[in-house]
């Protein structure tokens, strides 16, 4: 079958294809699936990019989709011809957050797939939404999933709530659509115009570009009557969550995600502890919370934004084409 590999110390050029061989029969409780498509974000690029430090030999990649090819022993939930899609955290199926590294995340800790074939557990993995490509499907595992985490399961977000999203990446994105989706209002921010009027397209009510609008937390505020929004999706990190918490209301709540910008910075936090907002970290979530949110794609004509499709063999042009910052969604590999 064919393979991708990462020879140390990482770097697009040492992103090697090469044959090895196919995994064999599925063990009791495993499952064999015949992958066709993955998703590129930022963690998987931190980790070909040599930014986080994996085994030489390491197969990229977190997300995964495809046919399920055959089932071991004691396997129910899937049958050969299922499609499915890979879970972030294999080991987490349900209940509060247990994991605080990527020791078993694919495409980091252990094996991940950019490759045709893989054995696992039958839990990481779920099916995906009824009519999906792979393509879209492996969307969800990373980027679907972190911004329905932040909104829906920690956020408790409902109709009527205004949103606030930075950014044109996956997780920006996907906020846009579940607040769009769950019937909120969306304020969101890029550095193009051009962006910025494909935000208007997909549903924000309000856009910002924040290369002109330095303080565009005062902004947000003046959108919103002065109050602020009940949700900031915080994928920058240090260099953004000052303006975060000028945009978010009292008694909001604050999901940081990325650290876009650097992992260490000041934080205002006088400012916070006034506003009395919720600051909460997160990475991804459980299988669980994949499942619930399968289920509301499936209730709603919601589809990703893909930016582009890569064949497998390309993967270093895909990791390219997300290095320039020039997309508007999501990046995949087909194969």
């Amino acid at each position: 079958m064919k393979v991708v590999t990462l020879k140390s110390p990482g770097g697009l050029d040492n992103l090697q294809l090469s044959e090895q061989q196919a995994p064999g029969e599925p063990g009791p409780g495993e499952i064999r699936v015949r992958l066709h498509a993955s998703s590129l974000n930022f963690h998987d690029y931190a980790v070909v990019a040599g930014m986080i430090p994996v085994d030489d030999g390491r197969i990229p990649m977190s997300d995964g989709a495809g046919v399920v090819e055959a089932v071991g022993e004691g396997v129910t939930e899937f049958a050969e011809g299922d499609r499915v899609v890979s879970t972030f955290f294999p080991p987490w199926l349900e209940g509060p957050a247990r994991l605080g590294n990527f020791a078993t995340t694919p495409g980091d800790g252990v094996e991940g797939y950019a490759r045709e074939q893989v054995v696992a557990k039958a839990s990481a993995f779920t099916r995906q939404p009824a009519g999906w490509s792979h393509a879209e499907s492996a969307t969800l595992t990373t980027a679907g999933l972190t911004a329905w985490r932040a909104l829906v399961v920690d956020g408790g977000l409902k109709a009527g709530d205004t949103v606030l999203v930075l950014g044109t990446g996956g997780v920006s994105i996907f906020a846009l659509q579940f607040a769009r989706l769950m019937g909120a209002r969306v304020i969101a921010t890029s550095s193009s115009d051009a962006k910025l009027e494909r935000l208007r397209e997909l549903g924000a009510e309000h856009v910002i570009n924040y290369r002109e609008v330095p303080e565009w937390g005062r902004t947000v505020k003046a959108l919103t009557g002065g109050e602020g929004v009940d949700q900031v999706v915080e994928v920058g990190g240090p260099g953004t969550l000052p303006q975060s918490i000028e945009a978010v209301r009292i008694g909001g709540h604050i999901a940081l995600i990325g650290v876009l910008t650097g992992r260490e910075g000041e934080i205002p936090t006088a400012k916070l502890m006034a506003k009395q907002a919720s600051l909460k970290g997160l990475i991804v979530g459980s299988r669980r919370h994949q499942l619930e949110m399968i289920r509301a794609l499936e209730a709603s004509d919601l589809r990703p934004v893909i930016d582009r499709e890569f064949p497998l063999e390309a993967i270093a042009d895909a990791f390219r084409h997300q290095e320039a910052g020039r997309h508007f969604g999501k990046i995949c590999l087909t194969w």
